[in-house]
């Protein structure tokens, strides 16, 4: 049986945990690797949650305010990201940041977990589930790889999100060329 949505985004939360412990107690390059692979994960999983998962949310009745306060968890996230990335994993300050954001995101997915998830369960059949696994990897795959504050919602990133990705692959492959 393939992957529903939430087993894939379970999943990946489980990455994103994985991935802060990494930044957490690497040093040097390993470091910045493991900072790097998190600040893409968070991205490109947030963007196909705003564009896949939230809109399922927000049809069902009751969805709306669950589905405005992941919003606004994520965007507070994208923020406190950005500025992090900016200032990269060596400076001063970045790890009172770090565990800032990691409190701030694993809370974020244990709310998605909590509130999401059952509801998703509850109002769509496991083909429907397994067809939403599908769209999901579809939009990461397109989706920017760089945190963007401002850009949660669907439209947003319909309309920026790929134009914003091709600049962020583009600076991905100059970062892996050059070290």
């Amino acid at each position: 049986m393939a992957d529903d949505v939430i087993t894939l985004l379970h999943r990946q939360h489980e990455t994103i945990r994985t991935l802060f412990a990494e930044v957490e107690t690497a040093v040097g390059d390993e470091r910045k690797d493991a900072w790097h692979r998190l600040v893409r994960l968070l991205s490109v999983h947030e963007t196909a949650e705003e564009e896949i998962v939230h809109p399922a949310i927000a049809r069902v009745s009751g969805g709306e305010p669950i589905v405005e306060a992941r919003v606004a968890e994520e965007r507070r996230a994208k923020e406190l990201l950005s500025t992090m990335h900016d200032m990269g994993p060596e400076a001063e300050g970045f790890d009172t940041l770090l565990v800032q954001l990691r409190d701030d995101v694993l809370a974020h997915a244990d709310h998605e977990e909590q509130a999401e998830f059952p509801l998703l369960r509850k109002v769509h059949d496991q083909e429907r589930l397994e067809r939403m696994a599908r769209a999901v990897e579809a939009a990461e795959a397109i989706a920017p790889t760089r945190p963007h504050p401002g850009v949660e919602s669907p439209i947003a990133n319909l309309a920026l999100g790929p134009l914003v990705a091709v600049v962020d692959k583009a600076r991905d492959a100059i970062r892996k060329v050059l070290g």
